[in-house]
């Protein structure tokens, strides 16, 4: 049976450098297909979908709700082919009732020992309309290494540098955080993988730099300890969201490999300031993600905030708006008061505001993210903000022999365009 599976394109925040990295959600999805079905996989950001290709089945992996839409549209080309089409991943879960209906299947959950029913209800023609595994996680212990032979790793690469390869050691996540919805789609139980299949796939993956990508890894400290102490050998350089404000485990993280952090930056505390001063202390950057438009923000505490971010010294800064994205508690309280003013699913995409902020009127808030990135990179622009974190990494990996320099067969090419062509 073959099988084409695609990643929808998206649009990026409208300040964000363009890059793009090698997908997560297909990739751990392939890994759980039987072995009979043959995968093509097509990501749309950076390739062209084969609308005439014979095919026996399309999925659809979808992350993100900017990507739903665009989703349908292709669903509905392959459907008047004849061809039936699967939907699932994060956003699928996020828009289930939209989805239904307009694919012929959608899957809901994780997919690890689901997909045999689903491919065998296929080959005889009975393919339910929902397959719904959101309250039954699989074991843990059968999350197996993701299928990344699928990826053309070409077109992750920009002017010869390869782009990190995203990985996972953990499932679910123990918080509950005001915009998130992985308590909703993960469950609120915190689900680490053993720590020998974590390493072994991390091991085998052939790139120096990853990104584990794990809601937080501040979950459970001794966890955090035994899976750093044994990263240690592996010689990796990675970033990762939230570490454990802990010197012991901080300072085995940056044995590990630790490059840096996404760590979001919600006041202007002391306990912020120590955070940020503690990474940097053990070597490890921090790029600061900034939610603006909270219920208590106003526009004098928005700009202190901008003030503090540059006196705690980022190394890079990410500005989003809160966004209400089905299933969080952000989403059940702004819909229950009536302050969602858009339901376009295209303008979900973090820098476009789609809610009545409480304190200011929607346009001012879209003026201060706009005033948010321009103060921030005001000194020293973007580019030259990610090329000294780029730097670091390279130091780090020729003080232990890992360095690769970058491929000059692709220095022309960005993302697999000429560059300055990109999209």
């Amino acid at each position: 049976m073959k099988l084409k599976l695609i990643y929808p394109k998206w649009t990026k925040l409208d300040r964000q450098t363009e890059f793009h990295l090698p997908p997560h959600g297909p990739v751990v999805f392939a890994a759980a297909l039987p072995d009979y079905i043959d995968v093509e996989f097509i990501d749309e950001n950076v390739q062209t979908i084969d609308y005439d290709e014979q095919v026996d089945v399309v999925a659809l992996s979808m992350m993100l709700t900017i990507q739903i839409n665009r989703g349908i549209a292709i669903a509905e080309k392959f459907r008047a082919k004849g061809i039936p089409v699967i939907a699932g991943g994060i956003a699928t879960m996020l828009h289930a009732e939209q989805m239904t209906g307009q694919v012929d299947s959608v899957f809901l959950g994780e997919a690890e020992g689901r997909m045999e029913k689903l491919f065998d209800d296929l080959a005889k023609n009975r393919l339910a309309p929902v397959y719904d595994y959101l309250s039954s996680q699989p074991p843990i212990e059968m999350v197996g290494p993701a299928r990344r032979d699928i990826l053309e790793r070409d077109l992750y690469n920009y002017k010869g540098v390869q782009m990190v390869d995203l990985v996972h050691a953990s499932r679910g996540c123990r918080f509950n955080c005001y915009p998130c919805a992985v308590a909703y789609l993960g469950g609120r139980k915190f689900r680490p993988r053993p720590i020998d299949k974590t390493i072994e796939e991390l091991a085998g993956i052939d790139n120096n730099r990853l990104f584990i990508v794990d809601n937080s890894l501040a979950q459970d400290k001794q966890w955090e300890l035994d899976l750093f102490r044994e990263m240690i050998p592996l010689k990796k350089k990675w970033c990762c969201h939230p570490i454990e404000n802990d010197p012991k485990v901080l300072d085995l993280a940056a044995q590990a490999g630790a490059w840096y952090v996404y760590q979001a930056v919600f006041d202007t505390s002391d306990l912020i300031r120590d955070r940020i001063k503690r990474y940097h202390d053990h070597g490890i950057g921090v790029e600061g993600t900034i939610l603006l438009g909270l219920d208590h923000h106003t526009e004098d505490s928005i700009k202190k905030l901008i003030d503090f971010l540059l006196e705690i010294d980022l190394d890079l800064a990410e500005f989003t708006v809160l966004t209400p994205f089905p299933h969080t508690r952000a989403w059940d309280e702004l819909n229950r008061q009536n302050r969602i003013l858009s339901y376009d699913w295209d303008e979900y995409s973090a820098d476009k505001v789609v809610y009545q902020p409480k304190n200011m009127a929607p346009e001012r808030l879209q003026n201060l993210l706009q005033y948010a990135w321009d103060s921030f990179y005001q000194d020293e622009p973007q580019n030259i903000k990610m090329y000294k974190l780029l730097k670091t990494v390279i130091q780090k990996e020729k003080a232990d022999n890992t360095y690769r320099p970058r491929n000059r067969n692709l220095v022309g090419s960005a993302f697999g365009r000429p560059a300055g062509q990109q999209s």
